[in-house]
């Protein structure tokens, strides 16, 4: 799909990876509309892109549709918007489960419904998802952010098979850990020696890439974190025995620790 002249929603937009794509995008010459739930930030980054700025809180059951509503017709859908809950599954509130569901399951797949009804018919348009190497690996603190990443996947796959005959694309960009900007990077817990991570622009180029080429899936990480992700899809006993050994469960472990500190199951 070509960029320039087409209109992208970018939900998270408040973040950093958000920040990055909806510069990436604005940059080839993408009509870009801004959504968060802080409107301050959204409002000064609008301000630099020359874009539509539409406050919007996903977690509410009419958040999404109305959202959508708000932007009108686009071309481009990147569904962005994430919390992420770090916890031990006996630690997590019904209200941190029930808001991780509604933020990183529901709101994209109410949002891709709706969108993919209006891109069907205009026999274009393509749907982006931001997931995670959490979509294709599980570890420790991490079940409920594990759940809706995995389901996401499922959710994407089977979602481009629909779309694939009435010219809509779709795509999952799956990044590792992300430093500098974003929900790792805010919890302060240092990566193990060895451990890589990528960069918000890094990111933004993959959803550039994925637009353009229709590519179904894009790992955004170091070459461990992809063997980690082949070794978890041939055997998932194996890879949490790797996990074990390589320290990767003590990182878990702390990120949840530096949740709790401050007093929130979410980094």
């Amino acid at each position: 799909m070509r960029l320039p002249g087409t209109t992208a929603l970018i939900t998270g937009a408040t973040g950093g990876i958000g920040r990055a794509i909806a510069r990436r995008l604005a940059g080839q010459g993408v009509k870009v509309v801004l959504s968060g739930r802080r409107a301050d930030l959204l409002t000064r980054l609008a301000t630099e892109l020359d874009a539509r700025a539409i406050p919007a809180d996903l977690s509410k059951p009419d958040g999404p549709r109305e959202l959508l509503s708000q932007a009108g017709p686009v071309d481009i859908l990147v569904a962005n918007a994430a919390v992420m809950p770090a916890a031990h599954a006996a630690d997590l509130a019904v209200d941190d489960i029930d808001g991780c569901l509604d933020v990183n399951l529901r709101a994209p797949i109410v949002m891709a419904c709706a969108a993919a009804e209006q891109m069907m018919a205009a026999k274009r348009g393509h749907l982006v998802f931001m997931n995670s190497m959490c979509g294709k690996t599980a570890q420790c603190c991490s079940s409920l952010y594990n759940a809706t990443k995995f389901g996401l996947r499922g959710f994407t796959q089977a979602l481009s098979a629909d779309l694939r005959p009435h010219g809509v694309g779709v795509s999952a960009i799956h990044p590792g850990f992300v430093r500098n900007e974003g929900m790792f990077a805010r919890s302060g817990v240092p990566l193990p020696p060895g451990v890589g991570s990528v960069t918000p622009e890094d990111v933004a180029r993959a959803v550039q890439r994925a637009i353009r080429t229709n590519a179904l899936e894009i790992n955004v990480a170091p070459a461990m974190f992809r063997f980690g992700a082949t070794l978890a899809g041939v055997s998932p006993r194996l890879w949490a025995h790797w996990q074990r050994a390589t320290g990767a469960e003590r990182l878990s472990q702390a990120l949840a620790a530096s949740a709790r500190n401050r007093g929130s199951a979410l980094l």
